[in-house]
This record gives structure tokens, C-alpha cells and sequence, in this order.
């Protein structure tokens, strides 16, 4: 892997490893030495979420020596279950996979047309999360490191000029010269050797899609990714653990996957500087006389009753809760009163980045392999078709036999975007998206692959997506991106309007779309707020 292990590295994970050990929900240093450190109700910054913009801001904040607090919702999955696993697999979901559900809600829900995909379970909280809204669900992580514990890990940055059409005002030069490599660094990003990606078994599958494409004159692409290659291969050669040749991606991979525990976080930790508390859900935010911020925020047990109402203050506060989680803190605190000089671009801007899932029935000589590999390494690329610009993820499907599908996960060019708002009589946020506009996104994606179908004589699945022979999956999107759109809700470096000393690092930042997978960007916009803040913002 490019980024090496540091000595705060290595401190900050001996950290996390001695609070799951010992089965605490206060992690730092300290947690080393000491069972239940004392609890911090205020510190200088405070920052939501520790997903790829809350880990950021954490590490720097840290770095800069200011002390600093990170409140997560979910758990710290640090700690094997029965079976000597800390994730569960994804052919046998058990309480670990799903937070809070009686059953599991995989993108898939059918085989067949049976309902044999899902699976009962008993409510806990689990990684992975499926928030509803109507016509539209968003698939998050919840745990330390958020979305980097569910993801595949396609680690891609986009195409500099349509960066630069969705963010006009950033200089798309220091992004690309500076803020990319730098996050590309530390997340650990590294490619497939493609000596062994073309004789393994293991990505038969993509090569059968590769293929495909090319019949219809289509270019495809490697993309990199956060997981180790080069520890992927030992698990081929049968010298590592398997986790990415075990079926394991969307509750958790046990080995090999440099999630945001092992990098960013660990280092944050590491500077002695930063506090994290989990499974602490922060539900209002207002400010006080003084210009602090305060929080109130419910901690849970893994029954999800809540066990304690804690206060906290700070005089910096970074929102890195997600597009879904950040957007309904602040739309919920301008509307109730306590933020109310928000700016009304709060809860607008908010897509989808074009997302449908489908798939294609192959011929029996095509063959996809009963062995698949659960991190994608290649896409389909037609973002320079200027009449229906998309990207598709060839996704794995491992099933452990032969089934002849092709499976992907579109990105399309989707213009259209919604917006989130209070609703009183629930005191609920709801989100205004409608199945119209998801079919922008399938019709351009039905393009796409009605050009490959016909080139290669081959149909779509119609069994995958439940029983009504659903063949574009549009009801659920993971990549949520919008709702404080960087420039409009906020400044050009995140600063929210209307209130000093308030931020947002994370995928709430981007305009509904960014046209490949949005993690990469999320962390080079949140170092480029970082760098700008601790310069401008922050006392010295």
C-alpha cells in the first residue's frame, strides 16, 4: 500500500483495539491506560460523524494541537462476535449486519423471484443502514469510519473538467495538484496488478463484462481502490485470511480493507488530541450567548434504549454526518429556531449521483465464474457521450456457483435534485425526491445497456429486484451527495453562512452528482477546508 503505518498510526489503533477490548464507548489514548476516562462535555472543536469528512477534520484538528472531540452514532467494530469475526459475511447475515432491523434490506432482494436474498435478524446496531424517504432510500454506515466500513471501495477521482462544471469557483488545479493526491495518501488507494487481473479467477466476472462493452465499441477502465491488492492475492494463494475472496463488502470486511479506522482515524487518535465517543447520536444543535455551540446528544445501548442525555459545547463545530445526517441536523435547527439565520440553500441540492442498479443475463459460454472477488476494479466509461454521459461499476455477484449474471451499478449524468425539509407535525425531515426524477437516471442508463444487450444478444434479469420483475433498481441510492451544497449553504471552504465557526466537511459539500464513486472527492474537499480553516479560522 502507498501510505505507511506511522508511529500515531500505531498508537491511535492500539487505542481503538484497547477501548473495543475492554468495551468502551470513550476512545483515546487514555483508553489505554484507563477503563472509563473522564467523560469531556466541552472542548475547543467538536466534530459529527466519523466518516471521510469528519475523520479528516478530526486528523488535522488533531495535528494542529486542538483538542477535539468526534461523536459517532454507531459502534466501534473492533470486536469479534462468536464466531471469531468481527463482520459478518454477506451470504449469512446475522444482528451485525443491519442497524436496528428485524430483517436484513440488501440491494438485492430476489433470486429466481424467491425470497431467499434477506434474511431475519435480530435488531441491533449494525453497520449497515437503509434510511427511508419517500421514493428514495440511502444506504449508510454506521460505526467508526461510516460509509468506509460498507463500501467497495472504489477509490475514483473524477474527471477534472466535470469537477470543475460542478464547482466553478475551486481552483481545480490545487485540487488536482495537492488536495487529491494528498487524500489518495492517506486513504491507502492502490490498483490491481493486471498481470494477475487477467488470469485469476477471481475476476472472471469483469472480464465477461469487459468483453461485453467492447462488442458495443464501449471503452471500460480500471478504477483503484482502498483495498490491499497485494493481500487479495495472498488470500488467492491461500497465504492471508479471505475476506474479499469471502463474500465479505456490504456488512464489513474482516481483513485487507483500509477503512477509516485504519487510516485517518488512527492517526487522529494518535495525536493524543482527539477524543472519540460512540454510539452517541447528536439530535439538536443551537448556539449560545457567548458564540459556543451546543449539542445535545442521546447515547444508546445495543438494544438502542436510550441510556443517557449528554450536553456538550464547543467553539468550533465541523458537521461530518453525511449528506443525510449533516443536511438534517441544520434543516432541522434553522426550522425549529435554534440555527434560524441558516441560509435557505440548507436542504436543497441534494441527488442521487445518478445511481441504478441492474443486470444482464450472459450466454452460457460467457461465463462470470463461481468464484468472484467482492471489490470492483473496473468500470464501464461513457461520461464523454455528450448526449447520455454514464459510468457503470461492474459489480461482483458472488453467490459461490456458476449464475451467468452480469451485475452493475450505474452512474448517470442526472440533472435532477431535491430538497430536504421540517416537517412540524412529525418532527420529521423529509426528503422531496419523486420516482420521476429516478427515471432520468434509468432511461439513461437503459441507453447505455440497451447498446450492449443488442451488441451481444443477451437481456436483462428481471428476477433480482423482487417479485413485480423490477429490472433498473432506482429506490435506493449509495451515494448520497447534497443538502449543503459547498458555494450556496456554505462558503467556498465549507464556512456555513450565517454562523462563524461552524463547517461542513463532508458529502453534503457536492452538487447531487460528481460522476464516479464520491468518497475520493468528499476527502480532498474536506483537506481543502482544513487547510484554509486552520490558517484563517483558528487562534494560533
Amino acid at each position: 500500500m502507498q501510505h505507511q503505518l506511522t508511529r500515531r498510526h500505531i498508537l491511535g489503533m492500539i487505542a481503538l483495539q484497547t477501548a473495543a477490548t475492554a468495551g468502551l464507548t470513550r476512545v483515546g489514548l487514555e483508553s489505554a491506560r484507563a477503563a472509563e476516562p473522564a467523560a469531556v462535555d466541552n472542548a475547543p472543536a467538536i466534530v459529527v460523524g466519523s466518516g471521510y469528512g469528519g475523520a479528516v477534520a478530526a486528523l488535522r484538528l488533531g495535528q494542529a494541537g486542538i483538542r477535539t472531540l468526534v461523536l459517532e452514532m454507531g459502534r466501534l467494530w473492533n470486536t469479534a462476535g462468536s464466531d471469531g469475526k468481527v463482520f459478518c459475511s454477506t451470504s449469512a447475515p446475522d444482528q451485525r449486519s443491519m442497524w436496528f432491523r428485524t430483517r436484513t434490506e440488501a440491494p438485492l432482494a430476489s433470486f429466481l423471484w424467491l425470497d431467499v436474498v434477506n434474511k431475519a435478524i435480530t435488531p441491533y446496531p449494525g453497520v449497515l443502514d437503509r434510511v427511508h424517504y419517500d421514493n428514495m432510500s440511502v444506504y449508510v454506515g454506521r460505526g467508526v469510519g461510516g460509509g468506509s466500513l460498507v463500501n467497495g471501495g472504489m477509490a475514483v477521482t473524477p474527471l477534472k473538467s466535470y469537477f470543475s462544471e460542478q464547482f466553478p469557483a475551486v481552483d481545480a488545479d490545487e485540487m488536482y495538484g495537492t488536495y487529491f493526491p494528498r487524500a489518495r495518501a492517506m486513504l491507502g488507494v492502490n490498483a490491481v496488478d493486471p498481470a494477475w487481473f487477467e488470469s485469476t479467477e477471481w475476476y472472471r466476472f469483469t472480464r465477461t463484462s469487459r468483453k461485453a462493452a467492447a462488442n458495443a465499441g464501449l471503452r471500460t477502465t480500471f478504477v483503484p481502490n482502498v483495498y490491499d491488492f497485494g493481500h487479495m492475492q495472498r488470500e488467492a494463494a491461500g497465504t492471508a485470511t479471505r475476506s474479499a475472496l469471502a463474500g465479505e463488502v456490504i456488512y464489513g470486511n474482516n481483513e485487507g480493507k483500509r477503512s477509516l479506522d485504519k487510516s485517518y482515524l488512527a492517526a487522529a487518535l494518535g495525536t493524543g488530541n482527539v477524543t472519540l465517543h460512540t454510539l452517541e447520536k447528536v439530535r439538536s444543535v443551537s448556539r449560545a450567548g457567548d458564540g459556543s455551540y451546543l449539542l445535545t446528544a442521546d447515547r444508546i445501548d445495543d438494544s438502542g434504549t436510550v441510556v443517557e442525555t449528554r450536553q456538550y459545547s464547543c467553539a468550533y463545530l465541523f458537521l461530518g454526518g453525511g449528506s443525510v445526517g449533516t443536511t438534517e441536523l441544520l434543516v432541522r435547527a434553522r426550522d425549529t429556531g435554534t440555527l434560524p439565520d441558516l441560509d435557505p440553500a440548507v436542504g436543497a441540492g441534494w441527488g442521487t449521483n445518478g445511481n441504478v442498479m441492474l443486470a444482464r443475463a450472459n450466454h452460457v459460454w460467457d461465463t462470470v465464474g463461481a468464484d468472484q472477488a467482492t471489490m470492483p476494479v473496473m468500470g464501464i466509461d461513457d461520461w464523454a457521450n455528450p448526449d447520455n454521459p454514464v459510468f457503470a461499476e461492474i459489480a461482483p455477484l458472488p453467490m459461490g456457483f456458476e449464475h451467468w449474471i452480469s451485475l452493475y451499478l450505474a452512474i448517470t449524468k442526472n440533472p435532477e435534485r431535491a430538497s430536504f425539509t421540517y416537517d412540524p407535525a412529525s418532527g420529521t425531515v423529509k426528503l422531496g425526491w419523486s420516482a420521476a426524477q429516478s427515471a432520468v437516471s434509468v432511461g439513461m442508463a437503459r441507453k447505455l445497456f440497451d447498446r450492449i444487450n443488442l451488441a451481444n444478444l443477451t437481456i436483462y434479469r428481471h428476477d433480482l429486484f423482487g417479485s413485480s420483475g423490477k429490472v433498473f433498481a432506482d429506490d435506493f441510492t449509495y451515494h448520497p451527495l447534497g443538502g449543503c451544497v459547498l458555494g450556496r449553504a456554505t462558503d467556498g471552504y465549507g464556512r456555513v453562512k450565517g454562523y462563524s465557526r461552524l463547517y461542513v466537511t463532508d458529502g453534503s459539500l457536492v452538487p447531487g452528482n460528481i460522476g464516479v464513486n464520491p468518497f475520493v472527492t468528499i476527502t480532498a474537499l474536506a483537506e481543502r477546508t482544513m487547510a484554509r480553516v486552520l490558517v484563517e479560522d483558528t487562534a494560533p
